[in-house]
C-alpha cells in the first residue's frame, strides 16, 4: 500500500508570506526612502526686526496769512511742487490800494522833510546875524527829527503793505509732495489774525526711519568688538507690511545719547532715500539692525521647516534612521530659500525636507541624501 505524504496548506502560505516584501525586522510594515538634507553653515550676518515709521524730512503747512476770497488753487493733491511755485492766488485789491496809500504817505513825509531841512538850515544862517532867536532854531531842529522819524514810518508802513499784497500769491516754501487743500477757490479765508492753513508739502525725496531698541539690546550688540566686525549701518535692511516694487535700506544717522527712563528704550534713526517716491509719511516699517556676525551659522531649507502650536520644528533623522520631532529657533531668510536656525539642531544633522506629513515621530526610515 502506497503512503502518501501530507503537507499542511498553512505551512507553505506562512513561508511564502514571509518572502514578499522588503519589511524591518519586527516584521512590520515596509520601510519607507525619505528624503534628507544636512544642515549646513556659512558665515552671515545675523538681524534682529524692530518696528518704526517712516517720516517726511521736512513737513512744512502752506498758509494765508491774509484776509480775503481764495481765487485760485493751482495744483492737485499729490503733486510735486517746486519751492516758488505758486498755488494759490487771495483777492488783493484791498493790499494793492494799502500800498499805493503807503506810497503815498511816505512821498509827503519826504517832501516834509525836504521843507524842515531847508528851513532848519535857513534858520541856522539866520542865527549867525541874530535875525532869529535860539528857541526857534530849535524848533525847526524839532521839526526836521519829526519828518526823519515820519519818512522811517512811512516806510515801515510801505514795507508791511507790501509783504501783505506779496502774501496775496501764496507759494511753495519747500520743493516737496503736496497734500489736498483745505480751503476750496471761492472760499474766504481770515489770514490776518491767525495764519489759515490751506496745504501741506512733505519734502519726501529723503525720509526717516524712526525706531526704538531696549537698552540692555544695545549694549549685547556692542558689547564686544567681534560682533561689530563686518557690520555694514550705511545699508540696514527695511520690510514692509506690503511688498513694494523696489527694495530700500537705511543709513544709520542717530542714536540718542539717553536712554527713556519711562520706556528703557533708546532713540534711533536711518535715513532711507524715497528716488521712485513709494514711500510716504506716517508709513509702518520693520527695520532690520544687525547686531552680530556669525561664521558658522546653522541653515536648513526654508520649506521643510514645519509650525505647530508650540512653534517652528524640524523632523530630524538620528543616527538609528529614526524619526525625531525636534523643536528648533528659527532667525531671518537668508538667499530666499535657506533659514537660520539658531537652536535646535547643529551643522550635519540629518533632517526630512519631503513628505513630512508621511513620518511621525519615532518612525524607522530609509534616509536617502539629496544631491
Amino acid at each position: 500500500m502506497t503512503k502518501r505524504i501530507i503537507i499542511p496548506v498553512f505551512a507553505c502560505i506562512t513561508v511564502c508570506l514571509y518572502g514578499c516584501g522588503h519589511k524591518n525586522a519586527a516584521g512590520g510594515n515596509e520601510i519607507p526612502e525619505i528624503q534628507v538634507a544636512e544642515a549646513i553653515t556659512d558665515s552671515l550676518t545675523l538681524y534682529k526686526s524692530y518696528p518704526g515709521t517712516l517720516s517726511a524730512t521736512n513737513v512744512v503747512e502752506v498758509v494765508g496769512r491774509v484776509n480775503g476770497t481764495l481765487l485760485s488753487s493751482n495744483f492737485s493733491a499729490g503733486d510735486l511742487v517746486h519751492k516758488g511755485d505758486v498755488l494759490f492766488t487771495i483777492e488783493s485789491e484791498t493790499y494793492r490800494n494799502a500800498v499805493a496809500e503807503a506810497e503815498a504817505q511816505l512821498a509827503t513825509a519826504k517832501s516834509s522833510n525836504e521843507y524842515a531841512t531847508r528851513q532848519y538850515a535857513a534858520m541856522k544862517k539866520a542865527l549867525e546875524s541874530d535875525a532869529v532867536s535860539q528857541m526857534e532854531v530849535a524848533e525847526a531842529k524839532n521839526s526836521l527829527e519829526e519828518s526823519q522819524a515820519a519818512i522811517k514810518q512811512a516806510e515801515a508802513a510801505l514795507r508791511t503793505a507790501r509783504t501783505n499784497l506779496g502774501y496775496c500769491t501764496v507759494k511753495a516754501p519747500i520743493t516737496g509732495h503736496i497734500s489736498s487743500r483745505t480751503v476750496d477757490p471761492g472760499a474766504y479765508i481770515g489770514g490776518e489774525v491767525s495764519p489759515v492753513t490751506l496745504a501741506t508739502i512733505y519734502d519726501d525725496a529723503t525720509m526717516l526711519a524712526t525706531f526704538y531698541i531696549e537698552d540692555d539690546s544695545f549694549l549685547r550688540m556692542h558689547s564686544t568688538t567681534a560682533n561689530r566686525e563686518g557690520i555694514d549701518y550705511t545699508r540696514i535692511p527695511l520690510e514692509f507690511s506690503e511688498q513694494l516694487p523696489h527694495s530700500y535700506t537705511g543709513d544709520l544717522y542717530y542714536l540718542s545719547p539717553a536712554v527713556n527712563a519711562s520706556t528703557g528704550t533708546i532713540e534711533l534713526k536711518a535715513e532711507v532715500s524715497n528716488p521712485y517716491n513709494e514711500l510716504r509719511d506716517g508709513m509702518y516699517v520693520s527695520v532690520k539692525l544687525p547686531w552680530k556676525t556669525d561664521p558658522k551659522a546653522v541653515l536648513v531649507k526654508d520649506a521643510s521647516l514645519s509650525t505647530d502650536q508650540l512653534g517652528k520644528y524640524l523632523y530630524t533623522v538620528n543616527d538609528s534612521d529614526k524619526v525625531v520631532y525636534t523643536p528648533v529657533t528659527v532667525g531671518d531668510l537668508y538667499h530666499d530659500t535657506l533659514r537660520v536656525v539658531t537652536k535646535g539642531i547643529s551643522a550635519g544633522n540629518r533632517y526630512v525636507t519631503k513628505a513630512m506629513l508621511k513620518v511621525r515621530n519615532g518612525m524607522t526610515v530609509n534616509p536617502v541624501t539629496e544631491n
